[in-house]
């Protein structure tokens, strides 16, 4: 069983235009942008990020939001919703607040916690988490500290069958809590407060990616030194698991899980201030190395965002 693996590190979904995202995550629900880059592989599309004041890993929802994108069609194989925590006693505020800005807002209970869920208006799927988090919040945007976004409480996986998710789970480090109305719960100790994957079977066919859609889930190490050991670890076990990219705020791997999810293995370090000013993350537009020589073209392309 691996040790070295600390909770959720980010969450990277499609959308389908990056000022109503950039709005949404922002202006609606409080995050920080705390980076604007573009997608190493198609870089005339952005690569969005919101967290905390710093990016901290456990905190980080992330998009690539290419204009015009198809929606995609939810299904088995995918990761079904992103959970965020918010202190107890605050879904009333927040349903107030998300009334005619989101969607399907709807009020239910797991695994003892209450819980608002709604979607984007890419269809993408989200639950506000009532948990006790002791994370300090970013108040930057609005939400005031009492009621403001923590980071992730941990995430759904949608699923033909949950056997073999689960079995590679307990490899690398979760352990089952307890199965609830045909969903069960597996948590990480001794990382950050990002620490549960929820696994519920469906008989549904298979998800279709587009906006809307989680592209891939990213778990953290603290170093690169860890992240090789749950590589070897891995692929030992018969994951093809990429080699190590350097994702210039992280150094990430990736490899597909029986299921069909993507899952990704990605460093705390460096952060995300390695080349900003932490009072000024998000501001200004960032590229990778490879791609600075397109700055003049890719600014006059890029749809310009709000602060």
């Amino acid at each position: 069983m691996l040790t070295q693996i600390k909770g959720l590190h980010h969450v990277t979904s499609i959308a389908s235009d990056p000022a109503r995202n950039n709005a949404f995550f922002t202006d609606t629900l409080g995050l920080r942008r705390v980076k604007t880059t573009v997608n190493f592989d198609a870089p005339d599309v952005y690569h969005l990020y919101y967290g905390d004041e710093v990016g901290t890993p456990g905190t980080v929802m992330t998009h690539f939001p290419f204009p015009g994108a198809a929606r995609g069609r939810t299904g088995t194989g995918e990761v079904g919703e992103t959970l965020f925590a918010v202190p107890p006693g605050t879904l009333d505020n927040w349903s107030d607040r998300l009334a005619g800005r989101a969607k399907d807002l709807d009020r239910d209970t797991r695994f003892g916690e209450q819980r608002l869920t709604f979607r984007s208006n890419d269809n993408e799927a989200f639950a506000l988490v009532e948990s006790e988090d002791a994370r300090v919040p970013w108040t930057g945007n609005g939400v005031d500290e009492d009621h403001a976004i923590r980071g992730f409480r941990g995430a759904t996986l949608r699923l033909a069958d949950t056997g073999a998710m689960a079995e590679l789970l307990g490899f690398m480090g979760y352990q089952k809590a307890e199965t609830r109305d045909g969903v069960t719960r597996y948590l990480i100790e001794g990382g950050n407060p990002a620490d549960a994957i929820d696994l519920s079977q469906a008989d549904a066919a298979p998800a279709r990616q587009g906006a809307g859609s989680v592209h891939h889930i990213a778990f953290a190490v603290e170093d690169r030194a860890a992240q090789l050991e749950v590589r070897r670890a891995l692929t030992d076990t018969g994951y093809a698991v990429t080699p190590v990219i350097d994702r210039d705020y992280f150094w990430a791997i990736y490899f597909r899980t029986p299921g069909g999810v993507l899952f990704e293995v990605a460093t705390n370090e460096p952060g995300f201030d390695r080349d900003e000013d932490t009072a000024h993350l998000g501001e200004a537009l960032k590229l990778p190395t490879q791609h600075e020589h397109l700055r003049q073209q890719l600014q006059q392309h890029l749809q310009p965002l709000d602060a």
